[in-house]
């Protein structure tokens, strides 16, 4: 993929350039998520023939998806006016950079790309898609329709998200939350240049499961909900036992007592996995690790690496 980014960027990049919509100083950063490839050579060498346009940022480790977002946006937030985060296998179209920019001159601190349609997308990942936005929607969390991690944000916002210290990251859901004003550019997805997605179903449903539990308490008041039920028809089946025992028929059957004890023995199964949810956050959360770990960068991006902890003065 990376070849053929770069030379699609690097000619968009001079288009912006030239027509004086971003500054020469204007930098493609690539963030390497551990990739145990040659990924990390190929963007050295971009970066040692092209140095006035591309840099980049290798993790130590695989840090994951968000994270690795996190840690770009992170290691330039104190050096850019603003900046596009976008995956790399070229399904953005980088020609929506040019409207991003404007409505980020009209004002607004974060422009979010917006498919305007999934017509690439198979049935079951369109279903599946559409199903997630709607039911995030449905849980409280306020995520923006069709919208991945394509997005301009401006220097305020990525302070403001730099205060965000929780591990269990969900930046679809964090950037609306900062507020400030903001706008939607709507684009077509295109088929995937080359390679294949890392995101298969397994990792698709976690990260709609962590979404949720990230970012809505519903789950928990569903759960109040539903013992607030259960208890009413609790009472309501003591009674009908209780009337059916002095009037004469009360030979219930092994069956109903059976099912009795499955449906409550599910349901506190169930709620108790979703509190398990609750509980695996506050585990995370508290041990306070780093987001991600930087091994190596190319030094022309001037600015300091944080994480948890404050930056050595002399990087």
């Amino acid at each position: 993929m990376l070849p053929e980014t770069s030379k699609r960027m690097r000619e968009k990049y001079r288009q912006l350039i030239g027509e004086g919509i971003i500054s020469s100083k204007s930098r493609i950063v690539f963030v390497n998520d551990g990739s145990k490839d040659s990924t990390w050579d190929i963007i050295k060498k971009l970066h040692a023939d092209a140095p006035e346009y591309f840099s980049g940022i290798d993790l130590a480790h695989n840090s994951g998806h968000q994270n690795a977002v996190l840690a770009g946006l992170m290691s330039v937030k104190d050096i850019c006016d603003a900046a596009i985060s976008m995956d790399a296998d070229l399904q953005d179209d980088i020609n929506a950079i040019d409207e991003m920019m404007l409505k980020f001159y009209e004002g607004n601190h974060v422009v979010y790309g917006v498919r305007s349609a999934r017509k690439t997308d198979s049935f079951f990942k369109k279903f599946t898609a559409e199903s997630f936005y709607k039911f995030m929607k449905l849980m409280g969390a306020d995520v923006i329709y069709n919208h991945a991690d394509f997005r301009l944000m401006s220097r305020r916002v990525l302070e403001e998200l730099s205060n965000y210290k929780e591990v269990n990251l969900f930046l679809r859901g964090m950037v609306p939350l900062i507020g400030f004003k903001s706008c939607s550019v709507y684009y077509e997805r295109s088929e995937r240049f080359a390679g294949e997605s890392k995101y298969p179903l397994r990792k698709m449903l976690s990260f709609a499961v962590n979404g949720i539990t990230s970012f809505s308490t519903k789950p928990l008041k569903f759960i109040t909900a539903l013992g607030f039920i259960m208890s009413i028809m609790s009472v309501c089946a003591f009674i009908w036992a209780f009337v059916a025992k002095f009037c004469g028929f009360a030979e219930l059957g092994w069956s109903s007592l059976l099912c009795s004890i499955w449906l409550i023995g599910g349901l506190q199964l169930f709620c108790l996995g979703i509190i398990g949810e609750y509980v695996g956050k506050i585990y995370a959360e508290v041990k306070h690790r780093p987001r991600f770990i930087v091994a190596d960068f190319l030094n022309d991006l001037g600015a300091e690496f944080i994480n948890d902890e404050s930056a050595d003065e002399n990087k």
